[in-house]
């Protein structure tokens, strides 16, 4: 399985934790928990072996499952049922099963031999590896987490971020790994797969750590709890369930106000009596041991948690515009055979608040990426109205270059920003000191999402579109993006999961994907939120 053992890790000269000793074994169903920022995503880098901690070991034994933030997908040209097939080596067997079956076809007797021998070995390696039972093992899987049959055929390259998100997180689940680390596993799921996510990993027979900041899914599944404490860079263990940690973690930190107010008072008391002693000569060593005394009572108590730091999101105040900024007519995009969406018309005004519904693969990302000028439909077009000016926030953070450090993102973001302005935002999202001088590419999913916010905030947009903002964040950070979507005065498309989310947003009209229904908004469609 895993074991930690003294580990320090580091994001350049930032000390995330020390110190940290811990083991993942059979059964251990492990719940990595801490602020965005605090180095959730780094450690479980570490502990698949991706990135070396500054000192200490991981020692891994059995296979390995392991489900980034950003998920690498492989070949963009690989089918997607070859994708999953490939977490046991199936997708090779199938393979040249495919290729033996054309060859067979042969007019020459001595290439048709060849072909059935070949047929044969690749049909014994699928055997080996589960059969077509396995094969419609992995089928299931994938449906169950919203990957429908017609996009089995079609190469990854196809779909759109959220979709090769569940081909991945399909994979690593298909795989029969004994532990697996996973990163946020329910983004871009809707309410039936994250369902069935929960009720899977309830059943799972090895161990796993995951991050997540679904409390249910942390409440029905986990049995033991790993909290990264970023104001002491260490790691507090908890071997036991969601909720009895949250009782035991309101306990620990009552326990530690307690203790800290009686050594703080204690400590007084010496330090008084030591100050009125001093006076006198013959007493000025007494009173020294006392000083002492009140500061390694003061040095031996661990103190309460400090309270986390939380980015304060304001959207920016929106830039002149006309009446109706933004207008899309006609619009309709396919890849390859695959219609997406045909004949989407959209106008939106000034101030306008729309939401975007469709299940998943309807097209809701490619929209946004259409009216956002990142792609181009099949026909139609998007015509800017005066004085536009939009802001995009991506799912996948495709806004963000990884190349470039945090500053240099946000002064490519906004170029009229001084150094020491571009600071001062980047100050408000909790990037401060050295942290502004990190490659963007090593940032956790929750600091890609504020850096991208941040972003938006030195933009002037006055149309915002906003792809699952909520994504990847803390309870209070998240708090924050819903307020500050409430309070903003430009128009927003917005596309999410997030019931909260619409709530705040509180639409005018909805779009509906991909049959490009527009309508006025109601309590009805709230429903369909989630299952979008």
């Amino acid at each position: 399985m895993i074991t930690a053992y003294d580990l320090e890790v580091r994001v350049g000269a930032r000390l995330l934790m020390e110190n940290v000793t811990f083991r993942v074994g059979p059964g251990d169903k492990v719940g990595l928990v801490g602020r965005n920022g605090a180095g959730k995503t780094t450690l479980t880098k570490v502990l698949a072996g991706d990135v070396l901690p500054a000192s200490g070991s991981v020692t891994r034994s059995g296979e390995l499952g392991y489900l980034p933030q950003d998920p690498r997908v492989g070949d963009p040209e690989v089918l997607v049922r070859d994708r999953i097939l490939s977490a046991r080596g199936l997708d090779d067997a199938v393979r040249r099963m495919r290729a033996a079956e054309e060859q067979m076809a042969s007019d020459n007797p001595t290439e048709r031999e060849r072909a059935m021998r070949r047929y044969q070995r690749a049909q014994d390696a699928l055997d080996a590896g589960g059969g077509y039972a396995a094969e419609s093992e992995a089928l299931a899987m994938a449906q169950s987490l919203g990957i429908p049959d017609r996009l089995m055929d079609q190469p990854l390259k196809t779909l759109s971020g959220g979709q090769r998100r569940r081909v991945e997180l399909a994979r690593i689940l298909f795989s029969g790994a004994e532990v697996l680390i996973l990163d946020e596993p329910t983004n871009h799921l809707d309410a039936d797969s994250i369902v069935w996510l929960r009720d899977w990993m309830k059943s799972y027979k090895g161990g796993f750590i995951v991050i997540s900041h679904d409390n249910d899914l942390l409440e029905q599944t986990v049995n033991r709890v790993l909290h990264l404490d970023a104001n002491r860079a260490t790691i507090d263990t908890y071997n036991m369930g969601w909720k009895h940690y949250l009782v035991q973690r309101e306990t620990d930190e009552k326990r530690r106000k307690r203790e800290m107010l009686n050594a703080q008072n204690k400590a007084k008391t010496l330090t008084d009596q030591a100050n009125k002693m001093r006076a006198k000569a013959t007493k000025a060593v007494a009173a020294q041991n006392m000083l002492k005394r009140a500061e390694r009572l003061l040095e031996g108590i661990e103190g309460e948690r400090q309270a986390d730091k939380v980015a304060a999101i304001t959207f920016p105040s929106p830039a002149p515009c006309g009446k109706t900024p933004l207008t899309a007519r006609d619009l309709s995009k396919s890849y390859g055979a695959l219609e997406v969406f045909t004949a989407v018309d959209l106008a939106i005004d000034r101030g306008s608040r729309v939401v975007i519904l469709g299940l998943n693969g309807a097209g809701k990302t490619t929209m946004l990426r259409i009216l956002a000028g990142v792609d181009q439909p099949d026909t139609g077009m998007v015509i800017p109205g005066h004085g536009l000016k939009i802001g995009y926030y991506a799912q996948e953070h495709e806004t963000l270059d990884v190349g470039r450090t945090v500053l240099e993102n946000m002064q490519y973001a906004a170029p009229q920003l001084t150094d020491t302005d571009a600071r001062s935002v980047l100050g408000s999202f909790l990037f401060t000191g050295d942290d502004v001088h990190k490659p963007a590419g090593v940032l956790s999913g929750g600091e890609k999402t504020r850096l991208a916010l941040a972003s938006l905030v030195v933009s002037s947009a006055n149309v915002l579109l906003l792809d699952e903002p909520t994504n990847n964040l803390d309870p209070a950070s998240r708090a924050e993006v819903l307020d500050a979507i409430r309070r903003y005065e430009g128009a927003i498309i917005l596309v999410t999961h997030d019931e909260g989310a619409v709530q705040a947003l509180e639409p005018d009209r909805v779009l509906i994907l991909p049959d490009g229904v527009e309508d006025l908004w109601n309590e009805s469609y709230a429903d369909l939120v989630s299952l979008a």
